[in-house]
């Protein structure tokens, strides 16, 4: 069995400045690192004029260490990324080891959010692995005395191709150390028929420590003299502290004392809401002693947010014209003379991000530095979060980051670790703060409600010659900019304004919206509710034309090309030239998804049939093939689901297989249960019982997953698989019962 030991932070930079040690950093060109830097991480690398971001450190016996700068909460992310250097580099695999980054601007972005850790970091890596092989190359043909180009690193040492004569790497990490810094013209990388790991199945570094409870998540996380805390917030979002009595509080055993966190003020950002927190000696007895705090809020603006309501006037906007974000040809015109049209509204709900493990944080606030451990998606946040809510520079704020037991986007917005350090800074020790699923369901930062309305023109053979689509939401740029009231760029950009449809004239809308809630990004984010009514419409126009719906949705999706969507088009930070948005990939997937379904061979019947969508997000392309069982009171039961994905260039085919198994049962429980509702400005759900995800026997019963090999660049693959699943079940419903599902979740709809 392949070993990856796990060093102690200051061990291994105490390895790293030793004088034999060889040393190398990766550069990120994208990203800028003139943010501070904490004293204790400073290394010989900092020092030298190639300013890292990602450490690679040799150690004399041959030991290759890698400081990792990813989260880990299950995606395998900070498992594969070391994939790419220890190929590039040639290492024996056996012989790495790994150290968690602690928050630093040094190492380029750390939010590991928007399925970019792979598509972002992967050039950096490789280069960081060819680099320091090539100085190994040349240390040893140095030593040698021979042309560097006999060289060749193989598996841990440096081999001399005539004399058959080789050094380890750690024999050669000194003198390596002293050569000159290769420019990247210089490197020469693997062509794929050379890797021995890139594109293997390997374990994940934490697979031990996972499977025999070793790990340590925020949930674990401890420091000497810590006691707990348990927050009482106000149950309307902006609703401020009038008052609270803690005497009864304070007779429950264990309780301390309690402690009042400022209410928050101006832009929400990643602030604490606020409140009363009770400070115990136990989480138990901290929750009892909330439990009987008495507290008054002040009226909240949001005190009449009432969803159902709300629901009622975003369909509303969506029924008129809008702010137009994407117009090709003449839509009107198109309309005025069409002979028949089809229309239609949709509509989601809030989502919860529910991970297993609720957000959790201990922090201690000494001589005015805070040091935190949190299961967090973005260390630098915290620093940058933490730093605001005190008063005090960043550089005086550490983070170690935990294991986490889930994210989906909810742990990138490091409220609760404030909420630790402020209430340390408060009672003079380590305070833990952890979320009950309660206080997880009831003051999340909510995925955002959405209405479609779609519009379609219908010409020959059923095909639309015009399209109109309007969507309304509060936008996650309210959490930034409470004046906001459109969607921002990026939220458009994600299925709405980039519909790959070959279809000649094509007008998308954006209307207003307020938030009332907490608005933030979860798995996916806009592609999810854009994509169910995008992949449901086309559907619904199939079912008009009495086509196929494989085979209409192939026609009109087009011939093979690449659609200039223009210098606008966000296309998450890449270029269209290295990541076009290529409709022949998306032909491939959906024919796959077809294919490995037996789509051409399975008949709808009644209450049983196959439906389909198709989606490109974060530079992936997936098609979901739904096969679904309506029994008579409505129940819904889906035997198998078969996932086709390219997400270009593949490091590891089982954490990819993993994510996009995860996002069938993920979009199958935003699909079929999942929704959170207000009434009087409070959510009305609090825990799994009412805020349901599908249980083993509400998932798929198989979800297989078809990876197509590529060489392209890689994408993302954490998120991408979640669209298209809801709107792929509900085709598959319309298809066996003739009912069209427009609003999720779809509970109690088919009854």
């Amino acid at each position: 069995m392949q070993k990856i030991e796990f060093v102690p932070r200051r061990t291994f930079l105490a390895h790293l400045v030793s004088s034999s040690a060889f040393v190398l950093g990766a550069r990120a060109g994208a990203f800028d690192f003139n943010g501070a830097t904490t004293a204790e991480m400073v290394s010989e690398a900092d020092k030298a004029a190639w300013n890292p971001n990602v450490y690679l450190g040799i150690e004399p016996d041959g030991k290759v260490i890698l400081i990792m700068h990813r989260s880990e909460m299950g995606t395998g992310s900070r498992s594969v990324l070391p994939v790419v250097m220890a190929e590039e580099l040639d290492a024996d695999w056996k012989r790495v080891s790994l150290e968690q980054a602690i928050g630093d601007p040094k190492y380029g972005s750390q939010n590991t959010d928007g399925s970019c850790s792979i598509r972002d970091f992967y050039d950096t890596f490789r280069e960081a692995g060819a680099t320091a092989r090539l100085m190994l190359e040349r240390a040893a043909a140095q030593k040698w005395g021979v042309p560097a180009a006999e060289c060749k690193a193989q598996n841990h040492f440096v081999v001399h191709a005539k004399t058959k004569k080789k050094l380890g790497f750690g024999e050669l990490a000194a003198l390596a150390k002293q050569q000159p810094v290769p420019k990247k013209e210089e490197l020469t990388f693997k062509s794929s028929a050379e890797y021995r790991y890139v594109g293997k199945e390997l374990p994940t570094l934490d697979r031990d420590n996972l499977t025999n409870g070793k790990g340590i998540f925020g949930i674990d996380a401890t420091m000497p003299g810590m006691v707990h805390a348990s927050i009482e917030r106000s149950p309307i979002f902006g609703g401020k502290l009038k008052s609270f009595d803690d005497k009864d509080a304070k007779t429950v055993k264990g309780v301390l004392q309690t402690v009042t966190i400022p209410d928050l003020t101006g832009p929400t950002m990643f602030q604490p809401l606020g409140g009363v927190a009770v400070i115990a000696n136990s989480t138990w007895a901290a929750a009892k002693g909330r439990e009987k705090l008495k507290v008054e809020w002040s009226e909240s603006p949001n005190a009449a947010y009432d969803s159902a309501k709300f629901k009622q006037s975003l369909l509303e906007t969506v029924r008129k014209p809008q702010k137009v974000v994407r117009n090709v040809g003449d839509v009107d015109a198109e309309f005025a003379k069409a002979s028949k049209t089809h229309e239609a509204e949709y509509y989601t709900p809030h989502l919860a991000h529910a991970p297993m493990e609720p957000v959790a944080a201990v922090a201690e606030f000494k001589d005015g530095k805070v040091v935190c451990h949190a299961n967090t998606q973005n260390p630098q946040a915290v620093q940058d979060t933490v730093a605001q809510a005190l008063g005090i520079d960043k550089k005086n704020v550490e983070c170690h980051v935990t294991l986490l037991g889930g994210g989906f986007g909810r742990k990138s917005k490091p409220d609760y670790v404030a909420e630790a350090a402020l209430l340390s800074k408060a009672v003079g020790k380590p305070v833990k703060v952890t979320w009950s699923r309660e206080d997880d369901i009831r003051f999340d930062y909510y995925h955002t409600v959405a209405a479609m309305y779609m519009k379609a023109a219908i010409g020959a053979n059923g095909k639309p010659t015009a399209w109109l689509q309007r969507v309304a939401y509060p936008s996650i740029g309210t959490t930034f900019n409470p004046a906001s009231t459109h969607a921002e760029a990026f939220e458009m950009m994600m299925g709405w304004n980039d519909v790959p449809f070959d279809i000649p004239n094509h007008r998308a809308e954006n209307g207003p919206a307020k938030n009332h809630v907490r608005i933030g990004w979860l798995r996916s984010v806009a592609n999810i509710y854009q994509a169910f009514a995008v992949s449901s419409f086309v559907d619904e126009l199939a079912n008009l034309a009495k086509r196929d719906s494989v085979e209409y949705l192939l026609d009109v999706l087009g011939a093979s090309r690449k659609i200039p969507f223009g210098k606008d088009y966000i296309n998450h930070g890449k270029s269209l030239d290295q990541y076009p948005v290529d409709t022949g990939r998306m032909r491939n997937v959906i024919q796959l998804a077809a294919e490995k379904s037996g789509w051409a061979k399975k008949k709808a019947t009644k209450g049983r049939a196959l439906g389909i969508a198709a989606h490109r997000s974060f530079l992936t392309y997936v098609a979901v093939a739904v096969e679904v069982e309506v029994d008579n009171a409505g129940r819904v039961r889906i035997p198998q689901m078969d996932i086709a994905v390219d997400a270009g260039t593949i490091i590891n085919p089982d954490r990819v297989k993993s994510q996009f198994e995860g996002a069938g049962v993920f979009g199958t429980s935003i699909a079929l249960m999942s929704g959170i509702t207000a009434k009087n400005g409070e959510i009305e759900q609090s825990n799994f019982h009412d805020y349901q995800v599908a249980r083993m026997n509400e998932a798929p019963y198989v979800v297989n997953v078809h990876v197509i090999k590529s060489d392209a660049p890689p994408a993302g693959v954490g998120e991408p698989g979640v669209p298209p699943v809801a709107p792929a079940i509900c085709n598959a419903i319309a298809a066996a019962t003739g009912k069209r599902i427009r609003e999720l979740p779809i509970r109690r709809q088919l009854a």
